[in-house]
């Protein structure tokens, strides 16, 4: 990516990174749980007290950011010599377990339609594991799920609770939503969730199912709207307060005129509804409309840019480019963990193509699971009829084949080389960074 090195940035209407480009909301997460800690199922289960419980969780969210800030204030271009010295309280504030790699879904906008990702689930005893690992670490957030649809792990919600009873502060799921049954809402209640995060793309059925294709059946939007909202009446009828819940749409050009329909029809039924930005993932969908390209070209030629300069789109229609990459947070916050037992780096680290080692020894005896999936999409087998364009995967990084637990990959020199090359401006030396799209990851300046 080029940068040109002309502009005052101090003049500039800058945006440091957006996850959200709009949403509606009567309070935020922290505040939620902070004031409904009582009813947290830490609490209500007397695992903790409610004030141990509050103090923790604003702890740990403190240091979502706290704790990359810190480390790259110190370190920024610096030797980085005392690298490896940091204290004990560096640790991942989540891991992302792969519960699911498989998904009933086609969405043309997600990296799956594009790389080969096996339709596998985790192995019970190793998940179990995990957790274990992430509890001795004093982990305090959790995410069930990573490529796939988590739903369609038969154990989800025993594996919930098993973090849960063991004292795991936050537990995190992502779901399309399609398998949410009354039934499979009521064990995840009662699993003691915290926080669950619909994805749902589009406020009108035509466009919705286009971009929420089933695999496997048609995916209806109307049965998926139900499907919520059965969940929040069912929330209402047994008294409840946790799962917190979050639906976000990914805007592009093709739902841009959907977000007030998209809030109309869910601002009732959950705790929060946000507007996320477009990544490129592979499908090259369209995300501006012919005024906003129009703009974007006519910026790019004048101030002598490259046509592949990142931008950005929010839900007001505003338009930004990118004047250069920062450090990555996540590299500071989180590890991920694929159903077989690679690590990645971040979640944009699609499938752990840059590998930090390995957490079960199928993790180096899995390589002909992508080769299936193609196989299956070659001769045309049922539920592959849309993943037509999918590829291998590459291999950025070929850690040494041994099983290590999750504190020896977090203090690995596989991750501190990733994070020392951040620290140093040097991102286009990692080449899952260099092609990474993450809003959060670049300095943004307003053009129209």
């Amino acid at each position: 990516m080029e940068t040109n090195k002309k502009f005052n940035l101090e003049k500039q209407e800058i945006l440091s990174g957006s996850r959200i480009l709009k949403n509606h909301k009567t309070k935020n997460r922290i505040e939620y749980f902070n004031e409904n800690a009582n009813e947290n199922y830490l609490v209500k289960n007397n695992i903790l007290d409610e004030e141990t419980f509050k103090k923790k969780f604003l702890n740990y969210r403190n240091a979502w950011n706290g704790q990359p800030d810190k480390i790259i204030k110190e370190f920024k271009n610096k030797s980085l010599n005392d690298f490896y010295k940091l204290d004990d309280s560096f640790k991942p504030l989540c891991i992302d377990l792969e519960l699911a790699s498989i998904c009933d879904l086609a969405c043309p906008h997600c990296f799956r339609e594009y790389l080969a990702t096996p339709d596998k689930i985790m192995n019970i005893d190793f998940a179990k594991k995990l957790i274990s690992d992430a509890i001795n670490n004093n982990v305090p957030s959790i995410k069930f799920n990573w490529r796939g649809e988590p739903l369609l792990h038969p154990n989800l919600t025993n594996l919930i609770k098993y973090a849960k009873d063991n004292g795991v502060l936050e537990t995190i799921i992502n779901t399309n939503a399609t398998n949410l049954t009354e039934k499979k809402g009521l064990e995840i209640i009662n699993s003691g969730l915290d926080y669950m995060i619909y994805s749902f793309d589009g406020g009108k059925k035509e466009t919705y199912e286009k971009l929420r294709p089933g695999r496997f059946k048609k995916n209806k939007f109307e049965n998926v709207i139900q499907n919520i909202k059965k969940f929040s009446d069912l929330k209402k009828k047994l008294n409840v307060k946790f799962p917190y819940t979050k639906i976000q749409m990914v805007l592009m050009n093709n739902n841009r005129d959907e977000v007030e329909s998209f809030f109309e029809i869910f601002d009732s039924i959950v705790d929060e509804v946000t507007i996320t930005p477009y990544q490129e993932r592979g499908g090259g969908l369209k995300d501006l409309n012919k005024s906003n390209l129009m703009i974007l070209e006519k910026y790019l030629s004048e101030n002598n840019l490259s046509k592949d300069t990142p931008y950005m789109i929010d839900g007001e229609g505003n338009l930004f480019i990118s004047l250069g990459r920062k450090t990555c947070k996540q590299i500071f916050q989180r590890l991920m963990v694929t159903y077989d037992g690679k690590t990645g780096m971040c979640c944009n680290d699609w499938g752990a193509q840059y590998n930090l080692g390995y957490l079960n020894e199928l993790g180096f005896k899995s390589e002909n699971e992508e080769k299936k999936i193609l196989k299956n999409v070659r001769d045309n087998k049922k539920g592959f009829e849309l993943l037509k364009n999918i590829k291998m995967p590459p291999t950025y990084n070929k850690p040494s084949e041994k099983v290590l637990n999750l504190k020896e990959i977090w203090n690995s020199n596989e991750l501190n080389k990733v994070r020392k090359t951040h620290l140093s401006n040097d991102l286009d030396k990692i080449n899952i960074c260099k092609g990474c799209n993450a809003q959060d990851t670049f300095i943004w300046k307003k053009i129209n």
